[in-house]
């Protein structure tokens, strides 16, 4: 899957089209996301003895071919592609622009 935890994106299709949030949890097997505050749902709860009814909302998963990765530079959608770095890992970049959609590395020096 292309989307990860902590990407902006924006959703394409469904009932929240145009919406646009920060991924908070990423389904493999079942190929969903969790967006912060699109695709809201609500849930009842039926009282029991220690706690009365209520009514609650959350963010239900969305599937991840309804949504494109917002780049951090170029800020429009975007489609994801890789590119292989010298050391051999694995990078996610912006079609558009060509830049980096993964933050870089922090190198802290100690001295």
């Amino acid at each position: 899957m292309k989307v990860k935890t902590g990407d902006k994106i924006l959703v394409t299709a469904g009932k929240n089209r145009n919406a646009t949030g920060k991924v908070m949890r990423t389904f493999q097997k079942t190929k969903k996301i969790v967006v912060e505050k699109v695709n809201m749902q609500k849930k009842h709860i039926k009282k029991t003895t220690s706690r009365a009814g209520e009514i609650i909302t959350y963010e239900a998963p969305i599937h991840v071919s309804n949504v494109k990765v917002l780049c951090p530079q170029c800020t429009k959608p975007t489609r994801v592609g890789y590119t292989i770095l010298k050391n051999k890992k694995k990078q996610r970049i912006c079609k558009k622009c060509q830049e980096s959609l993964d933050k870089a590395p922090t190198t802290s020096k100690k001295s």
